[in-house]
């Protein structure tokens, strides 16, 4: 059984945890960098986890197998929530955990008002058929990954209606 749970302050180091997992896992399918990850001091991870913006985890007996962020811009002009760092360990990929933590967030910003947008790093097939059966289309624009990569990053927009 898999709970999904909004992490709080206090649930910081299991969020660290699970992302420094992440980025260890699959380095390219983020914008951030592992050591710039394991670089943070707690008080940075307690901070982020204390605003209006949720960080959901997938917890099974006690450690984290799936993590997603929902962001809402202070300054948004324009009714969207991003959808971020979405991964699943791979012990339990293809389980359907990845689409619960997915399915809260849509629901977080559709809640919201909002419309879920979110990036995804190119040949990353597995992702992109999540979101695309969830009900994301491609908007036709692309960014680099992050600096100093030959990567770039699709953004998606869950489709209304």
């Amino acid at each position: 059984m898999v709970d999904i749970v909004q992490a709080g302050p206090d649930d910081w180091a299991l969020v660290r945890d699970v992302r420094l997992r992440a980025l260890a896992d699959s380095p390219d399918a983020f914008g951030a960098t592992l050591a710039e990850a394991q670089a943070q001091p707690e008080q940075v991870w307690r901070d982020r986890l204390a605003g209006s913006n949720p960080t959901l985890l997938a917890v099974h007996e006690g450690t984290g197998v799936a993590m997603g962020g929902g962001y809402v811009p202070p300054d948004a002009d324009v009714d969207v929530a991003w959808l971020w760092g979405m991964w699943t360990d791979p012990a339990v990929r293809g389980r359907g955990v990845g689409r619960l933590v997915l399915d809260r967030l849509v629901a977080w910003a559709q809640d919201a008002g909002r419309t879920p947008c979110l990036h995804m790093t190119e040949g990353n097939d597995a992702a992109r058929a999540l979101y695309v059966s969830c009900g994301f289309v491609p908007t036709g624009v692309w960014e680099p990954l992050r600096e100093g990569s030959p990567l770039r990053i699709e953004e998606l927009v869950l489709r209304r209606g």
